[in-house]
């Protein structure tokens, strides 16, 4: 979430290699949040049941999404984009249903075989 932060807070982020860059921002912003919530459901886990800890990490990193997004309207050169909060939450539902329905990511998670 720091690193989110961080990148955020920067002023412009374009690498100048136009539509592949705007892809890649996109990619990036897909993966990191799916990577969030898998975060979020390792860390919940030990301390509740895993449907109330996938729905607590599904909800923490939709938060954050729209947080980041309004963070970044108060940095000059960038605006909040409702747009990279429906990407963010597409990474939210992948990272919510790999946990939900691919017991290796779930057996991986809990340190477990598959």
């Amino acid at each position: 979430m720091a690193l989110i932060f961080v990148l955020s807070a920067q002023p412009d982020l374009d690498s100048g290699l136009g539509a592949i860059d705007l892809v890649a921002r996109k990619l990036a912003h897909l993966s990191i949040y799916l990577a969030l919530t898998l975060a979020w459901f390792w860390a919940l886990r030990p301390v509740t049941s895993p449907a109330r800890a996938l729905a607590l990490a599904a909800g923490i990193s939709f938060g954050y999404a729209i947080s980041d997004e309004y963070h970044q309207s108060f940095v000059e050169g960038r605006h909040g984009n409702p747009v990279d909060v429906a990407i963010d939450t597409v990474g939210i539902i992948l990272g919510s249903m790999l946990l939900r329905y691919d017991h290796r990511v779930r057996s991986a998670l809990d340190g477990e075989e598959p």
